[in-house]
């Protein structure tokens, strides 16, 4: 059985990986007029509106991880803005009849498959229980509630997935994306949270408690049927928010005997109730990763100088209302070296925010194409984001051609490099080379080549999907989970420091992930490609109309 579901694992990802000569098996085309709704609601069920109060905790990016100097017991004004800078709208976008969302939490194709739920007791203003949040009407729908009691305050976030919002558009692929995508809405509500002094850590749950914890396995809520898989929502994390005034959530086990004695409300709204396609590789694969017991790996998180505060003086709340994801770039701008290194420095594991949101150490190391950065030569280079992949991934890439075979350290010919940062040239190549480069592996996409650079997230797949030497001795699989979920946090630090930068960021999901590796002479599944990311020089659409996110909010409360 344990090997078996390493299999199913393996199998899958080996599955859906894009060819030059094919792409994963996906719908091939598109219905967009029977689009999967974008939001859940729950009829019935008691509607609390939360404040829009996001800029009340304003503060300068830069200073982000320093705790702010009143830190106040949380109440429904923090809990309305921790909600709403992480997965709220940010704006409504239109253009000529369409009209769209865009989130806070950035997602595949804005497709949005996370679902988020709130676990509170003793938060005034707020009945203890199961809360879903509503993101469309920035409201909390009352799940199941629970007699108040004396227990102490406490607030937790659970997430899960409705995977079939991402495989109607990417086929197999989506539940790879759904992953990144929770690893994105992880790193949105840690940066929310900092911004009130808190902090995001994991809790001790396995899957189907989880499951239980959020109503998701209530036959009469979903029950069983033949399009059932447009409707299951997928348990993905269970966070405990820490900070003043917050104590420790119950463990799963009276956390599940609280919610048994709970008054359940409110249906859920159907998703998609025609569904044109299946990708049954979904349903098994997520099933051969679940988390069935629950043994957190120790971080061991190399120690490195402090981050220094970013020069950015924009505030925080406006930089993650303000986050986006680039469609196209200009290719005559260039980023400064300053900036660029600023922005790896960020990437790297410490012990502070987003970080201690990860359930298990680093495992993602990133190929990097540097295309416009002043003072740097266009070419290959790599940053391993552990001292241990520092040694590893040098060894393992090596290119038939020996190309590599003079890699350095930048620190050892640019003094402005840091040297913590362990920033290595792997080549130089040429611009025109290296743009084609990037744009043939990132599935031809401009996006990949016209920025001022771009890169590849290998992850560390062996000792994620198997069992070996850095796994924690998990069977099922949970930790692809984890790897893709860890790319997905990189991504979010990305999109984020990429707009306190002054410039755009955007995930790149579609990929020709053997090409990848055999562009850096990577062999075997120790490492594989597992996200893209570029970043650069946006070029607005001025064709499209920008709006506020909650207009009638605003109406109201002008």
């Amino acid at each position: 059985m344990e090997n078996s579901l390493q299999d199913v694992v393996r199998a899958y990802h080996a599955r859906t990986k894009h060819r030059f000569e094919a792409y994963a098996e996906g719908p091939g085309q598109l219905d967009w007029d029977a689009q999967p709704a974008a939001f859940r609601h729950y009829s019935g069920a008691p509607l609390l509106e939360l404040p829009l109060s996001g800029d009340r905790y304003e503060r300068c990016y830069g200073q982000l991880p320093e705790k702010p100097k009143n830190q106040v017991a949380p109440d429904l004004n923090n809990l309305g803005a921790l909600l709403e800078l992480a997965f709220g709208l940010s704006a409504w976008k239109s253009w000529g009849p369409n009209r769209w969302a865009l989130r806070c939490n950035p997602s595949s194709g804005n497709l949005h498959p996370v679902e988020a739920y709130v676990l509170a007791g003793g938060i005034v203003g707020l009945a203890d229980g199961l809360h879903h949040y509503d993101p469309e009407n920035h409201a909390l729908e009352g799940r199941a509630l629970i007699a108040p009691g004396a227990a102490p305050t406490w607030l937790a976030v659970g997430l899960s997935s409705i995977m079939w919002r991402e495989a109607w558009k990417y086929g197999e692929r989506a539940f790879r994306y759904c992953q990144l995508d929770v690893g994105h809405a992880i790193g949105a509500l840690s940066y929310s949270a900092a911004l009130l002094g808190w902090e995001v850590v994991p809790l001790a749950i396995n899957g189907e408690e989880l499951r239980h914890c959020l109503g998701l396995d209530r036959p009469e809520d979903f029950p069983p049927s033949r399009y059932n898989f447009t409707e299951t929502e997928e348990p993905e994390i269970l966070l405990a928010l820490r900070g003043p005034g917050l104590n420790a959530p119950p463990a799963a086990e009276a956390l599940n005997n609280w919610l048994n004695a709970a008054i359940w409300q409110g249906k859920p709204s159907r998703i998609d109730p025609s569904p044109g396609y299946r990708w049954p590789v979904i349903d098994q694969v997520a099933v051969a990763s679940r988390e069935t017991v629950f043994a957190p790996e120790p971080l061991h998180i190399a120690s490195l100088p402090p981050l220094a505060p970013h020069p950015t003086t924009a505030g925080a709340a406006a930089i993650i209302r303000q986050r986006r994801s680039a469609q196209r770039f200009d290719p005559r701008q260039t980023l400064p070296k300053a900036s660029f290194y600023r922005l790896l420095d960020a990437l790297l594991p410490r012990p502070e925010l987003p970080w201690l949101s990860q359930l298990t150490p680093p495992r993602i190391h990133l190929l990097l194409f540097v295309l416009r950065v002043d003072g740097l030569p266009s070419g290959l280079y790599l940053l391993p984001r552990t001292p241990a992949a520092a040694s590893e991934l040098a060894i393992a890439l090596a290119p038939a051609d020996g190309r590599f075979a003079e890699h350095r350290l930048v620190a050892e010919f640019d003094a402005d490099c840091p040297s913590h940062l362990g920033l290595i040239q792997l080549a130089a190549v040429g611009l025109q080379e290296l743009q084609r480069l990037a744009r043939s592996l990132s599935c031809h996409q401009d996006i990949a080549s016209t920025s001022a650079f771009s890169l590849g997230m290998l992850g560390e797949f062996e000792s994620a999907a198997t069992q070996g030497d850095f796994l924690r001795g998990a069977v099922d699989g949970q930790n692809y989970r984890n790897l893709l979920r860890e790319a997905g946090l990189v991504g979010q630090v990305l999109y984020l420091e990429a707009e306190a930068a002054g410039v755009r960021g955007t995930g790149i999901g579609c990929f020709f992930d053997d090409p990848v590796h055999q562009l850096v002479g990577l062999t075997g599944q120790r490492y594989q490609s597992v996200y893209h990311f570029t970043v650069g020089t946006p070029i607005s659409d001025e064709r499209i109309e920008t709006g506020p996110p909650y207009p009638q909010r605003h109406q109201e409360n002008s």
